[in-house]
């Protein structure tokens, strides 16, 4: 047997020492395989590698025995995965000790889904677009080049009264040019109602009506019961409806560089390049074409256990549903409802989650560490079916069409073989995911128990950051498994983002009641900042959320609430000792609290620096509150219905209001010429519109009530800003001033949730 040194020096060889078993210095290492690409036969050293399977054969005849881990070293190189690499409870640690998978020394072993797209010829000189025949079996979703992607032939969407929805489809065929399209019954609609997306796909076009392809439709439309009736109020023919976003996939689309369109019908992907004159023949482009790359799997008599990955880029993986007539009929974070019919159930235990690059099926002490996921058309990770004791750390997730990581299961009160426990997910950075399925989270739980989500860095999310529960205090999910879940020290920047079009979500967001559970030590900065509405939360304890403290959370720039428990049936919530730049109303439900936070702060203090330069994966970088001249400094307005300082008071979450009246004004005197930078517009999100106003800067006195009069006065500097105020709008200034002015174009009531001078 390897001795305790010869171990160690095998394990650091594998670059693992830092991902084994907590006692891995005291673990003999039975043997180190090797693999590569290129293997093959059964000896499986460092001269004559093994393939994947090869290595996995070799380790089953070993296991059985097992006097140490059984380390697979993985070369460098590309594996490509026509199917899935299935391991099973048969290629599982035995006695003690772990089958560890792990990249060599300095090697990038990456498992890829794609297939190469290849032959282009030029097809039409004038648009510069070519095509080439496409890979066999293939309907791609996603395109890259030279491993970057390039989107998807995309055209303008439709306003609701352009495109009224209905249980059967949309109106506007013809105003929107889908029925003169040739092939429309490739064509996808992206519709954003609140916090869900829908993608559904035209199965034909009747006179001026797009009917949808079912049951996508079906289930994206209101009536199934299977969402519950309170939900129906988000359907695509619900009030909510607002229109299509946009329309997406079909040859005469292509009108931007780098678009492109798969032609299933005559079986050629065409291209718009990038450059006059390129020759995409002399570029690299694949297309995923196999849905899961690696899938851990047991069951629940015989799980898969004892197992890491280590090291590992999961790369060009798809997911096929949404293209099916199943589309894509989000429900929330990801999930979808599917199936022409189902048990009617209001806590979501039928809900479909989305494929993802690794599957981990019924696991017991499986990790993922170290490893990447890119390029991919589901999601990163998902571990499932009553996975217990699982750790996915220090990985790197980006470029992900839905979220990077789905832990634990929809059904409130499984069996104790089934429940979801004790799994971490911890120092993973994970950006710019979501970006097909808008409405995905970076990490999503449903139904879990001791569940830890601890010091990951999460940037650019559409939707929310974290979401941890299930249910919406449906009564069959009224006393689920959820307890003792720990969301601590993560840092969260820029997640609802604007450009993505959801709402109703924060950077945190919990559902259900989760007794002793703890949301802690936490960064969280821009959720639906600069948006239109003002439900982007930081945390965001929604629908039951009971029995959780949230606490020492440095919470900064929400267009909503800093913290919000709306529900009064969520009961027994404490916030406390938290730092904010805003304000929020008290907690709702029984029993819960607001103690010792620190709100409206103007600067951060060193305790709430220190707790947020701490959070995240590696070293956070931390953005202070930049300084604001107007708070609390003597405010006027032209008339009132609500008083002019609440709208410098650092709450943006009340209002200053004048009368209905012509040219309506507010005006703030910052006590002394300063050099203004900027001005931060809150829209009140209320009753009165905030749209076509001036900002009016000066450093004398702006006597004049007309607003002609105030911007010719001498000394005064205007800045027009004619669409709707953003919470916050952001006007660039440049200039000294002492008087800042907000006034109105037309006739109406001046309402502003908030004006900062910076």
């Amino acid at each position: 047997m390897t001795t305790i040194r010869a171990a160690a020096t095998a394990l650091a060889l594998c670059g693992l020492v830092a991902v084994a078993t907590p006692a891995s210095a005291q673990t003999a290492v039975q043997r180190v395989l090797y693999a590569s690409p290129s293997g093959s036969g059964t000896a499986c050293t460092a001269t004559a590698p093994c393939s994947l399977d090869g290595a996995r054969a070799v380790v089953r005849t070993l296991v059985p025995t097992m006097t140490g881990d059984l380390v697979v070293t993985l070369a460098g190189g590309t594996y490509a995965r026509a199917s899935t690499f299935e391991l099973g409870p048969q290629d599982s640690g035995r006695n003690g000790f772990r089958v560890v998978w792990t990249a060599a020394a300095g090697a990038k072993p990456v498992f890829s889904g794609a297939k190469t797209v290849s032959g282009w010829q030029k097809w039409d000189a004038a648009k510069e677009i070519w095509r080439a025949p496409l890979p066999a079996g293939t309907s791609p979703r996603q395109l890259y080049v030279n491993g970057s992607p390039r989107p998807r032939a995309a055209g303008a969407g439709c306003e609701k009264a352009v495109c009224p929805a209905d249980a059967t489809g949309l109106g506007g065929a013809s105003a929107t040019g889908v029925a003169g399209l040739r092939h429309p019954e490739d064509v996808e609609a992206s519709i954003k109602v609140r916090w869900r997306n829908y993608r559904c796909g035209v199965a034909s076009v009747s006179g001026d009506k797009l009917v949808m392809r079912q049951p996508c439709w079906k289930n994206s439309a209101s009536g199934t019961n299977r969402t519950g009736p309170y939900w129906d109020s988000t359907t695509v023919d619900s009030g909510r409806y607002t229109g299509v976003a946009f329309f997406e996939n079909a040859y005469e689309l292509i009108d931007r560089p780098g678009e492109w369109y798969a032609n299933t019908h005559d079986g050629y992907l065409y291209y718009k390049v990038n450059y006059p004159g390129s020759d995409p023949n002399t570029g690299t482009f694949e297309v995923p074409a196999t849905e899961t790359l690696l899938r851990l799997g047991g069951s629940t008599t015989d799980p898969v256990h004892d197992l890491t990955v280590n090291g590992i880029t999961f790369a060009y993986a798809t997911w096929q549903q949404p293209k099916s007539d199943e589309g894509y009929a989000g429900t929330q974070a990801g999930l979808t409802l599917t199936g022409f019919t189902g048990p009617v159930d209001h806590a979501g235990r039928y809900y479909t989650k989305p494929a993802a690059a690794v599957h981990v099926r019924t696991g017991r002490g499986v990790t993922v560490s170290g490893s990447t996921f890119t390029h991919l058309g589901g999601a990163g990770i998902k571990l499932e079916t009553g996975t217990q004791r699982s750790t996915v750390t220090r990985n790197t997730f980006t470029d992900i069409s839905g979220g990077a990581v789905l832990v634990g299961d929809t059904e409130p009160n499984p069996p104790a073989e089934l429940v979801s426990l004790a799994n971490t997910v911890s120092y993973n950075t994970i950006t710019w995911v979501a970006k097909e399925f808008t409405d995905s989270v970076a990490i999503w739980s449903g139904y879990d128990a001791e569940l830890s989500v601890d010091h990951n860095t999460i940037a650019n999310v559409p939707y929310s950051g974290i979401s941890v529960g299930w249910g919406w205090n449906q009564p069959e999910a009224q006393k689920p498994v959820l307890r003792d879940n720990r969301i601590t020290n993560n840092a969260i920047t820029n997640v609802l983002m604007p450009t993505g079009g959801q709402h109703d979500g924060g950077a945190i967001y919990t559902q259900g009641p989760q007794p002793r559970s703890v949301i802690s030590g936490n960064y969280l900065n821009r959720s639906e900042y600069e948006g239109t509405e003002r439900d982007g939360n930081g945390v965001y304890l929604d629908e039951q959320s009971s029995y959780l403290t949230v606490e020492r959370n440095v919470i900064l720039r929400v267009g909503g609430k800093w913290v919000s428990n709306w529900a009064g049936y969520g009961i027994q919530n404490t916030a406390r000792n938290n730092w904010t730049d805003t304000w929020a109303p008290a907690l709702s439900g029984t029993g819960s609290t607001m103690v010792d936070n620190q709100t409206s702060l103007a600067t951060l203090p060193e305790e709430a620096l220190a707790v947020a330069r701490s959070a995240g994966a590696s070293a956070t970088t931390v953005e202070q509150i930049v300084p604001d001249f107007a708070r609390g400094k003597p405010a006027t307005q032209s008339s009132t219905s609500s008083a002019a300082g609440l709208a410098n008071d650092a709450n943006t979450y009340n209002s200053s209001q004048t009368l209905s009246q012509a040219q309506p004004y507010w005006q703030v005197d910052l006590g002394a010429s300063r050099q203004v930078r900027q001005v931060e517009i809150w829209n009140p999100n209320a009753v009165a519109a905030l749209s076509d106003f001036y900002v009016l800067v000066s450093d004398s006195p702006i006597t004049a009530a007309g607003l002609a009069e105030a911007r010719a006065q001498a000394g005064v500097s205007s800045y027009h800003h004619a669409a709707r105020a953003l919470r916050p709008s952001l006007l660039d200034i440049g200039r000294t001033g002492r008087y800042v002015r907000v006034q109105l174009a037309g006739t109406a009531a001046l309402s502003l949730s908030e004006v900062k001078v910076h």
